[in-house]
């Protein structure tokens, strides 16, 4: 295979990723999920409790932006954490995820969530309630 064959290999490849990100971020759960992990990393059910909402939507959601490159995971005990990927993702998601901060300063949805976030407590798996 030619050079320019692995260029535009290459240039596709980065164009997709391009698109996963940007479609994951264009869904307001998935940018109030972002927002409340910049606060702290979080476990499904803290997800849940922060924005309200039911195990498989965090979960499917958290999956988006996980696969997006936007999130990493680590297991603590029982549990899965889930971590904004300072460190791990490109330049351009970094200020993408800088910029989504600064535009959700002041809104009252996210307030809202930082607010639950601050009462949200790690459950086992029995005691959430779907």
């Amino acid at each position: 295979m030619s050079i320019c064959a692995y260029l535009v290999i290459a240039l596709k490849e980065a164009m997709r990723n391009l698109t996963k990100t940007m479609n994951a971020l264009s869904d307001e759960t998935r940018l109030r999920i972002l927002r409340v992990l910049l606060e702290k990393e979080c476990c499904v059910c803290e997800i849940m409790q922060a924005l309200d909402i039911s195990q498989s939507r965090a979960s499917r959601n958290l999956g988006i932006l996980r696969e997006a490159g936007l999130l990493r995971a680590r297991r603590d005990g029982a549990w899965i954490v889930y971590s904004v990927d300072k460190e791990g993702m490109q330049e351009y998601l970094s200020d993408m995820v800088k910029a989504i901060r600064k535009a959700l300063e002041g809104n009252q949805v996210v307030a809202l969530d930082l607010e639950r976030l601050k009462t949200a407590v790690r459950v086992g798996p029995s005691r959430v309630n779907h």
